[in-house]
């Protein structure tokens, strides 16, 4: 079951267990044709819709605006509430299943994070943000998204139900419309260089890692709490899109610097925190639960994607 599974990340998962025979139930506020089955909900209140968790064993909410947007105060309103409401609602159908499912993956974002460039972030050691001098606003509100959604699972009292908080990175898949995608277009137009002063670590994970470690965690029940879902290896921007253009077979790309970002961003209708915050993290907790990465270095990985969209 996968509450919030109509967009991309949601899809390239659906798909997936799809074609592993799984049957597959994806909660949505709007009924769309699809190979599974979709089922109608506001994204709020416990109704009809949770008579699904009692035939599910696994759910995986993903539900939550997209943050790909400007941050103005309806926006944030809609971030906020979108992803607490919806994680609530999914926390109290879990608790009122006559058969709960045995495991609740719950998605998160690994912005949650500080700024840094000194050290990668896993989930012992790492800095939760919020606290960096001289960083723009939005990213303080980024943060306080991130806790207000890992605070809204953990209130759930769930005995008979495993709890995973996914700290994901970027999914890069082929699919149009999606960050790889974005930065792929971005690369043939030769403006795939450097964003800011370059210096900024790039978090990411391959599509295909991305569904191998969300079904690791299915099948692996000693490993419950936070998990960062991320390659092994983050990068430098100035490394990641040297390795996205060596890949798509175009020498150049002119850098863009700060101010243009931002004057951009305003035209898209989006923020800069999404190219310019530094998210350096590590998955600690997969690696020592045995997980092995197909794709875990970015020039390979990159290699693949660019062939795959061809």
């Amino acid at each position: 079951m996968i509450p919030g599974g109509s967009g991309q990340v949601g899809t390239i998962l659906a798909r997936a267990f799809s074609a592993q025979g799984h049957e597959v139930v994806v909660l949505s506020r709007r009924q769309y044709p699809a190979a599974w089955r979709v089922v109608q909900w506001d994204g709020k209140t416990v109704g009809d819709w949770a008579r699904e968790i009692d035939a599910s064993d696994v759910v995986i909410n993903l539900a939550g605006r997209s943050v790909n947007c400007r941050y103005n105060a309806a926006n944030r309103r809609e971030m906020l509430e979108s992803r607490v409401w919806s994680t609530r609602a999914v926390g109290q159908a879990i608790a009122a299943a006559s058969r709960p499912p045995r495991v609740w993956l719950q998605a998160g974002t690994a912005t949650i994070y500080a700024h840094r460039y000194d050290a990668a972030n896993d989930e012992r050691s790492g800095v939760i943000g919020g606290n960096e001098p001289n960083v723009p606003d939005t990213w303080r509100f980024s943060i306080e998204v991130a806790r207000a959604w890992e605070a809204a699972t953990n209130e759930a009292e769930l005995p008979d139900t495993r709890k995973v908080l996914l700290r994901s990175a970027m999914v890069m898949s082929p699919d149009r419309g999606g960050v790889f995608d974005t930065l792929r277009r971005l690369v043939r137009l030769g403006l795939g260089g450097r964003a800011g002063d370059g210096r900024q670590f790039v978090s990411w994970i391959h599509y295909e890692d991305f569904v191998r470690a969300l079904s690791w965690l299915i099948d692996h029940e000693a490993v419950a709490g936070v998990v960062n879902v991320a390659s092994p290896e983050p990068l430098p921007n100035v490394e990641f899109m040297r390795a996205l253009r060596r890949a798509a077979g175009m020498p150049v790309g002119l850098p863009a610097t700060r101010w243009m970002l931002e004057v951009g961003a305003m035209f898209l209708r989006t923020e800069t925190e999404l190219i310019l915050k530094s998210r350096r993290v590590v998955p600690t907790r997969l690696l020592e639960s045995g997980f092995s990465f197909l794709h875990p270095s970015w020039p390979a990985a990159a290699e693949d994607l660019v062939h795959r969209a061809a």
